[in-house]
């Protein structure tokens, strides 16, 4: 029997690689963004789109409608939707914050409190959680996009535990640096405008890019790398818990691990100024 699976952010990145993977492979794919219209190439290579907006209960309430009503079953979710809200803590504007929070996360809980349901009465199904080593460990100036990661950790291991008796597995990926455009995402949200984290905010802009175009990104990988990950987690027989993907994860993880609380600064200290 040929499996659904529903991914959302499918427009590029993450999503996209692994909405073209799953349909080469041949799962029943509905590619979903909030523009329709950008998911052209994933309809040629064989997926179905559909509009799903993750910050809208409508948008999200039709398109898993829409799933199982034409496709009859849904038997994965793939959690991908997600931005970077970055900067100084005391800069950042809260609603924005927010915005980033109903994405990141609200939007990740109710589209999985809509799926389950039909899985539930299915006893089967796979909901793969898109989190980031960002969930493990914390860099001066992310302390928002952290935190909606962090709150992604903790869903997924509630999740994992009470829905597996209904024969539902819950997994998180957790990618390290990804050379998508997360260091362009990630400039765009800096707050602007003068005041006492400007010079602060505009180093962790830099930094970031550096991150992405330097001798970094050679810890990194493509979107490729988390799509095939993605897979894995879907197939296996008996999943994991938790994938890191890229080197850079396990070793930041590690490094977080190892060094505590004062090193963890200390270490930042080397690579962003601190404010003052």
């Amino acid at each position: 029997m040929t499996k659904t699976v529903l991914i959302t952010g499918c427009s590029s990145g993450i999503g996209e690689a692994t909405a073209r993977r799953l349909a080469d492979t041949g799962w029943d794919v509905w590619a979903s963004a909030r523009r329709p219209e950008t998911l052209d190439r994933l309809v040629a290579a064989g997926c179905r789109a559909v509009r799903l907006d993750v910050t809208d209960e409508a948008s999200m309430t039709s398109a898993v409608d829409t799933v199982l009503r034409e496709s009859g079953r849904l038997d994965a979710l793939v959690n991908n939707a997600g931005y970077s809200q970055s900067g100084a803590v005391e800069s950042l504007d809260v609603d924005a914050v927010r915005r980033q929070f109903e994405t990141n996360v609200f939007g990740l809980l109710r589209l999985t409190q809509l799926v389950l349901p039909a899985m539930r009465e299915q006893r089967s199904g796979r909901i793969v959680n898109i989190g980031s080593m960002g969930g493990k460990i914390t860099f001066p100036g992310g302390g928002a996009y952290h935190a909606s990661k962090y709150a992604v950790e903790a869903l997924s291991d509630a999740l994992r535990y009470e829905v597996s008796g209904f024969g539902v597995r819950v997994v998180l990926v957790e990618p390290g640096l990804i050379t998508t455009n997360f260091d362009a995402a990630v400039a765009a949200g800096m707050p602007e405008g003068e005041g006492p984290y400007a010079a602060f905010n505009a180093d962790v802009a830099q930094a970031t890019t550096a991150a992405y175009d330097g001798p970094l990104a050679r810890f990194g990988g493509p979107p490729e790398a988390v799509a095939k990950v993605i897979e894995k987690a879907l197939t296996a027989k008996r999943p994991k818990p938790r994938y890191t993907v890229t080197l850079s994860a396990p070793a930041a993880i590690l490094a977080r691990r190892a060094l505590g609380d004062r090193g963890w600064d200390l270490a930042m200290r080397a690579q962003f100024p601190r404010p003052s």
